[in-house]
């Protein structure tokens, strides 16, 4: 499933216009899923109110008011005047039955439900004045909101809070990246007609679904043994970060792989789980230390001022990395690059800024696609840019995960999240697909537990149980 920006939603309208579709026949078919969606979800509510816009979303909101009074609910709409096009030819079917009343007269007393219609996905600004009022008098009502598309006001503040958001064809960022997609409630995706060819574009990001990460899982063959199902090399650990390689290794047995090796500095009191091999090292420039039978290395993770040195020393094994944490330079990710060893890096929006050279970590956090595919483009590398959500980014493709949640927002979890991907390399997947399924996976554990207070521990424990839920097919996205 694709992502679709404003500007890629507004191509698939016209496209399906040029091949003969209507775009009168979208607006009907949007209102009608709209009103479908709130009519099933709130079958008690009879005083409905629909707070329509001048645009096409108004437009949507009329023909939802129509449908809702025909089966026979009591329904007030408010609306400023001055529609044109789709829109004032909804509005004009709607008056044929009810009356449109001005928009300044809003009246919410006595609603069951409230149908935020008034605006779509085409804000260039916040909203202000007397249309930021109506807004806010939406989220003080206590009726539940049913919002077409977008929560008005998206992806500026103020915004409505709704509780069910119908996105209309495709999903577009506000419903997949925070803190927009809090506003959204539920979210319901519903086909309003479009043509698939339409709908095809490409450069568009991908949404990491639950089907294709089942079909991405490593068979595990009946004779599997530990070193048929993936050895990883966790390579890190400073004196006061010893913590982290252990938890590294931790997601790494948890996610699957058979073998794990810790191979940290000598003064270092790291403690990997009991199953791991421990390889204590005197110098990161002796490679000749390191088990070179792993498939695959995740290195950086907790590595303090020696990071750069034990990722320049585990780059001599040629096999594929995770490049995290305190190996996160640019001279380090790019001696990978140069010497053809297929890596991941994983950092968070501060470790991106470092990469780049410099920048704000919150234009990152705000704009993760376009960062995440100018570090694949610079650096030729499968990027990990971890966030709300976290996005996957390789030359010329990107995905934005669907799992997870704020309560992993605590120490350790990139440190899990590195062993998982590690583990997954070791099977035998792709860069781009071993980030995919790791972080997917990774996420899907942390919503097992999904509390405050969770810890990395907790999530790396949960690992097998979220898998055996992927594997069965029992695992649905958070949209319906």
């Amino acid at each position: 499933m694709k992502l679709y920006s404003v500007a890629a939603m507004r191509a698939a309208d016209a496209k399906a216009v040029e091949l003969g579709y209507p775009s009168i026949l979208l607006m009907e078919a949007a209102g009608r899923a709209a009103a479908a969606a709130a009519a099933e979800r709130w079958p008690a509510a009879e005083r409905i109110v629909v707070v329509a816009g001048k645009g096409n979303n108004g437009g949507d909101g009329f023909v939802a008011a129509r449908w809702l009074h025909f089966w026979g609910r009591k329904v007030r709409v408010f609306a400023p005047a001055g529609h044109r096009g789709d829109a004032a030819l909804a509005r004009a079917a709607l008056e044929a039955h009810l009356p449109v009343r001005p928009l300044e007269e809003l009246d919410l007393s006595g609603a069951g439900l409230i149908v935020d219609a008034l605006f779509g996905t085409g804000l260039t600004r916040a909203v202000a004045g007397e249309l930021a009022d109506v807004i806010e008098s939406i989220n003080r009502s206590p009726a539940p909101v049913v919002a077409i598309d977008v929560p008005s006001g998206l992806p500026y503040a103020p915004a409505v809070q709704a509780d069910l958001t119908v996105a209309l064809a495709g999903l577009k960022p506000v419903h997949v990246f925070y803190p927009a997609r809090a506003a959204c409630g539920k979210v319901l995706l519903a086909p309003i007609g479009l043509p698939p060819a339409a709908l095809e574009q490409d450069d568009l990001p991908e949404l990491v679904e639950p089907g294709e990460m089942r079909r991405l899982l490593p068979a595990r063959p009946g004779n599997a043994h530990k070193g048929s199902v993936g050895r990883v090399l966790v390579v890190g650990g400073a004196p006061e970060f010893t913590g982290a390689p252990a938890l590294a290794a931790l997601g790494a047995y948890r996610a699957g792989a058979g073998l794990v090796t810790v191979a940290y500095p000598a003064e270092a009191a790291v403690s990997p789980p009991l199953e791991a091999v421990r390889l204590p090292v005197a110098s990161w420039t002796n490679a000749r230390l390191f088990d070179a039978r792993a498939e695959a290395v995740a290195v950086g993770m907790g590595g303090g001022p020696g990071g750069g040195a034990a990722a320049r020393a585990a780059l001599k094994l040629k096999k594929p990395t995770v490049i995290d944490a305190d190996a996160l330079y640019p001279e380090v990710v790019k001696a990978y690059a140069t010497a053809a060893v297929p890596s991941v890096i994983t950092p968070h929006p501060g470790e991106a800024v470092r990469l780049l050279g410099g920048g704000d970590p919150k234009a990152v956090a705000a704009d993760p696609l376009r960062y995440g595919r100018e570090l694949a483009a610079r650096f030729r590398t499968v990027v990990v840019l971890k966030g709300g959500p976290t996005v996957v980014c390789q030359p010329g493709r990107c995905a934005v995960n669907s799992s997870g949640n704020p309560a992993m927002a605590s120490g350790g979890m990139g440190d899990v999240l590195a062993g998982v991907i590690a583990a997954f390399l070791a099977a035998g997947l792709e860069p781009y697909d071993a980030a995919r399924l790791g972080v997917y996976l990774h996420g899907l554990a942390g919503d097992q537990v999904g509390r405050i207070g969770l810890t990395a521990g907790d999530v790396a424990a949960a690992l097998p149980k979220a898998r055996a839920r992927l594997e069965a097919g029992a695992v649905e996205p958070y949209w319906a």
